[in-house]
């Protein structure tokens, strides 16, 4: 396979009740409902109202075999109204809620990292090879009555591993990384293939969309090396509320589905759950349509590694683009729109050669004086029309043929603006880049994408998934984000900085990491999550987890400086990094204790 051309992953097919996945079928989209899986009426409206706005599946958390049972009767509740969307119980530590839901449930969802392992403490624990072998051991035995249950009442299981949340074992071993997310889920996976239960899908999630990313790469390509062909469910968990949630999504998932990976997703959202269907519709609508697009030539520079990119070697042009210099924004100049708005681009383009005398500008060559801090962006036609030694930017489809730019071979004036031409706009981009290196030119790479839509999730959507993927494989050093149709400039600004930021390329706001809510959770999380954000906001150094629950908020909050924690109803507990600062504090006080946290660390700053 051409590595630029789009084409699903060749898996084997899993029925979960009734509606299969796998590369056979289409990209199937799921929610998780956030009511208490003991109300039963309430939780089979709200499966109701998700399977209404599209989704193929549901999941329902299951604390204990009291509610693995509940999931059973909502299941009936369902069937009786003519609902008959596939119910999935997702566990944590309580192999007795797994056995149980298995049995009344269409699919089972279990962590193995604390699925056999005791619960983390984040301590260092030392095996010997014998005793390792033997901890494998243990997994397999305790793996056999659930496998046993999942057989006979033929229940799919997701094998569903987060960063953060893997076992003392594990991370001891491998630290809390991709390649120990990767080996957690492989032990299990073993077990499974040896004992022929082949009905399983597997993720790989993490709030950190690198580490997301990274980890389900690796993942496919330890199963391509054990002849593994499993489904693969996507998403970033935590991804937060709003735009930042929709657009940390299509950044992380879509560069995964661009690549031909995945087989059903979630866009998980501190919002209701209904509302996280139309945002995955429109993911996987939009990178499918990539099916059958006219074939990319091209290939991988030398040394290039596609599961963990390194950042492309480019010449720093001007002191401004390329080489170690965080990215840049460039965005169109609208000065009603972008006048005192709180994020400004780093370079303006003014297609009339209207400019303020303040910031930084590129205009077309026509209308370039050569005043300072004003650069021409050329075609390659203009190219021997422009005498200027300063900084010059170049303009091409990402359809131009190398020979045609090895005159930039050893130049240190000039930033390259790719444009796409088809409907694969990322790996369009990224061949041409690519081409560039295996040329001997490194210059730096402007990606410039426009996008005629007139509906901000669209937009969050498109941009998010196709310059999340060039971004993500470290390929460019500038985005260029344009959407002429009904959005404010300093609109489009924030989602181009925002992807940045997704992408942990260039941090320009405080980073909220806050779970979707289910079940478990422990406060009213929308409205906690927005008075988080109105009290650090300004904090944009650091990174705040809003977690509904004490099971795997600690965990999955995984790099947070600072996390908020639902530890029983109306307490709250406070954390500094992974450890518990304050405990069972009153929800009334808990966001003025989590205020006087980060002074008391020296971390606040004053808006």
């Amino acid at each position: 396979m051409n590595p630029f051309n789009y084409k699903r992953r060749p898996t084997v097919s899993v029925n979960v009740g009734g509606i299969a996945m796998g590369s056979e079928w289409p990209v199937r989209v799921q929610s998780m409902t956030n009511t208490s899986t003991d109300d039963v009426e309430a939780s089979a409206a709200q499966c109701q109202r998700i399977a209404f706005a599209g989704a193929d599946y549901v999941r329902l958390t299951a604390q204990g075999v009291k509610q693995a049972n509940s999931i059973g009767d909502i299941s009936q509740v369902l069937r009786a109204q003519g609902c008959n969307i596939p119910l999935i119980a997702d566990i944590h530590f309580n192999p007795q809620a797994a056995l149980a839901a298995a049995a009344v449930c269409e699919g089972v969802r279990i962590n193995p990292g604390n699925f056999v392992d005791p619960a983390r403490t984040f301590k260092q624990l030392e095996y010997t090879d014998e005793e390792y072998a033997a901890e494998l051991e243990r997994i397999h035995e305790a793996l056999l009555p659930f496998i046993a249950v999942c057989r006979e009442h033929h229940t799919a299981v997701r094998l569903g591993v987060n960063h953060g949340s893997l076992s003392d074992r594990i991370m001891s071993r491998y630290g809390n990384t991709a390649a120990g997310m990767v080996e957690s889920v492989m032990e299990f996976l073993r077990v499974f293939v040896k004992e022929n239960f082949l009905d399983v899908v597997i993720s790989m999630k993490a709030s950190n969309v690198v580490v997301m990313v990274e980890a389900v790469r690796r993942l496919v390509d330890a199963m391509d090396h054990e002849d593994m062909h499993f489904p693969l469910h996507l998403g970033v968990t935590e991804a937060g509320f709003g735009e930042d949630g929709r657009v940390k999504s299509a950044v992380g998932i879509g560069a995964l589905m661009a690549e031909g990976l995945g087989d059903t997703i979630r866009v998980s959202l501190s919002e209701e759950p209904e509302l996280e269907i139309p945002v995955a519709r429109k993911l996987v609508d939009y990178i499918s349509q990539r099916e059958g697009h006219p074939t990319i030539e091209g290939d991988y520079c030398e040394g290039y590694d596609p599961l963990c990119p390194d950042r492309r070697s480019t010449i720093t042009v001007d002191g401004l683009i390329g080489g170690n210099q965080q990215p840049v924004v460039i965005a169109s100049y609208c000065p009603n729109q972008l006048d005192g708005a709180k994020l400004q681009p780093d370079f303006y383009y003014s297609a009339d050669g209207l400019i303020d005398g303040t910031h930084r500008f590129l205009v077309p060559l026509a209308a370039w004086k050569g005043e300072r801090n004003v650069y021409p962006l050329l075609t390659l036609g203009e190219w021997n029309r422009c005498s200027t030694t300063r900084l010059r930017f170049l303009q091409v489809p990402a359809t131009t043929p190398i020979h045609r730019l090895e005159f930039l071979r050893g130049r240190s004036d000039t930033v390259l603006v790719i444009t796409p031409v088809g409907k694969n706009i990322p790996a369009e981009q990224q061949a041409l880049i690519h081409a560039l290196d295996r040329a001997g030119i490194n210059c730096p790479v402007i990606v410039r994408n426009t996008y005629a839509d007139n509906s901000n999730e669209w937009l969050q959507v498109k941009a998010g998934a196709d310059l999340g993927a060039v971004l993500l494989n470290r390929r460019a050093d500038g985005i260029w984000l344009e959407a002429p149709n009904s959005y404010s400039s300093a609109e489009v600004v924030r989602y181009a900085f925002a992807i940045l930021q997704a992408a942990r390329q260039r941090i320009s706001k405080t980073e909220f990491i806050s779970c979707p809510g289910c079940g478990r959770t422990m406060f009213d999380l929308q409205t906690t999550v927005q008075r988080v954000q109105q009290a650090t906001s300004h904090l944009t150094h650091l990174k705040i987890g809003v977690m509904g629950c004490i099971v795997n908020g600690p965990g999955e909050m995984a790099d947070a400086d600072y996390g908020y924690v639902g530890a029983a109803a109306g307490r709250i507990s406070l954390y500094k990094g992974k450890q518990c600062v304050e405990m069972n504090i009153p929800e009334a006080d808990a966001i003025d204790r989590l205020v006087a946290l980060i002074k008391q660390h020296g971390d606040w700053r004053d808006p």
